[in-house]
């Protein structure tokens, strides 16, 4: 088992032949002295190509700036002219084209559902409006608000008009905290 352990963990130094596959990873392919010198003036000279080029698009977009404030362009403009063109583009395209479609049919379809679910609503109140169950409890009320008029108003004002019936109560609850009828403990008002 030692002899496995150590074959997977080498401690020994590299030999020959492993230097120099790793000096040969280093450097990818041998290269003469000659063959540096000239790679090294390309480098160079690509290195200057590059400096001009970035000189010259330099001057080219000062150029481009002063033409654009003389024409009174601006950034805002500039900005304004790349979203409406943006926008134009979205719009013309074929999936923008479809969901619009899409939404305008679903928001038609939905205003269609919530005015059939206002006409439903609308006939079952109707409907348990005319039921014989509501006509029962609204002659019911009825009935306890005429009696309860009489009964307040006194039978001179019977049948009044709302605003009278509150006056008459009014004149009635001064009446008792005046001095007139008390009711002792106990005592329950009947209706």
């Amino acid at each position: 088992m030692e002899a496995q352990a150590r074959g997977l963990l080498e401690t020994e130094p590299l030999q020959g032949r492993d230097e120099d596959a790793i000096a040969s990873a280093d450097s990818p392919s041998m290269l003469s002295e000659e063959e540096k010198e000239e790679l090294k003036a390309e480098l160079v000279q690509l290195e200057d190509e590059i400096t001009t080029l970035r000189q010259v698009l330099s001057a080219k977009e000062r150029h481009l700036v002063e033409i654009k404030q003389k024409l009174g362009m601006n950034l805002m403009n500039e900005l304004k002219q790349n979203f409406s063109r943006g926008w134009h583009d979205v719009q013309t395209t074929t999936a923008y084209k479809k969901t619009h479609e899409t939404l305008s049919h679903a928001g038609q379809k939905a205003t269609a559902a919530f005015s059939n679910v206002g006409t439903a609503i609308s006939k079952k109140f109707g409907d348990m409006r005319n039921s014989p169950t509501f006509k029962s409890f609204e002659e019911r009320v009825e009935t306890t608000v005429t009696s309860l008029k009489t009964k307040v108003g006194g039978a001179n004002h019977g049948g009044g008009s709302f605003e009278e019936v509150l006056s008459s109560t009014a004149h009635a609850s001064a009446q008792s905290s005046a001095g007139g009828p008390r009711l002792a403990e106990g005592e329950e008002l009947q209706c």
